[in-house]
């Protein structure tokens, strides 16, 4: 088996902690604010010369929490209750040969810092804090987007959706700007699909807050919100 390595030139610095309660995909929840951190060797800005005229950008990078020595051919979407079985390149599942990920963001802005040279400023990205990135590359919208593509099971990636309860007193101890956040990330049901006991409690780690809370039927009711 012939092997390629390939460098690392970027980090992910984003609000979460820990892999529960990212979001499956990139882009469900628009209002998550990370930055993309180069590394050292690859902070030269001439690299991003261009880049302020696109809207998108795609990002491949490393499921670094699900590496293996070795591969599965088939997995088991949560989403289908994890009984069933598909081909793991029928899906979006971390455990594949290369633990490699992809995901298109919203580009908010560049930015000089002193630190770390020029960052990107992005929307929507689901990956966590310190995740290792290969590659970004310019989201072209007229080859990158296909109005008319079936999406297969996660066709029903809607149904999922859940209305999200939480007391204006626990909400109001988030910073302003990662209010909607929360919300937006427990509306799209973190839990493991096959798990519904109404009396287990989940914890999120987000933004340096534990966020606790229940699921009963179609509502999730936040029921602590404290720092770390």
């Amino acid at each position: 088996m012939e092997n390629v390595n390939i460098q690392v030139i970027a980090r992910m610095k984003s609000d979460f902690a820990t892999k529960f309660g990212i979001p499956r995909q990139s882009g469900l929840v628009p209002q998550l604010r990370s930055t993309i951190i180069f590394e050292p060797e690859f902070r030269n800005p001439d690299a991003l010369r261009g880049l302020e005229d696109f809207s998108h950008l795609w990002i491949i990078w490393q499921f670094s929490e699900a590496v293996r020595q070795d591969w599965s051919p088939t997995i088991r979407p949560p989403r289908l209750g994890g009984n069933t079985r598909l081909g793991v390149f029928a899906s979006r599942s971390p455990f594949r040969p290369n633990s490699l990920g992809l995901s298109s963001v919203q580009i908010l802005g560049l930015e000089h810092t002193e630190k770390y040279g020029t960052v990107i400023h992005v929307a929507g990205a689901d990956l966590m804090d310190g995740t290792p990135i290969f590659d970004i590359k310019p989201y072209v919208p007229y080859a990158d987007s296909h109005p008319d593509a079936t999406g297969g099971f996660t066709d029903t990636a809607d149904d999922f959706i859940l209305e999200v309860s939480v007391a204006d007193e626990l909400l109001k101890k988030l910073p302003a700007d990662k209010q909607d956040a929360v919300i937006g990330i427990l509306s799209h049901d973190p839990r493991p699909s096959y798990q519904k006991n109404p009396d287990r409690i989940y914890g999120i780690s987000f933004g340096g807050f534990n966020i606790r809370f229940q699921v009963n039927q179609q509502v999730l009711t936040v029921i602590s919100i404290e720092e770390e």
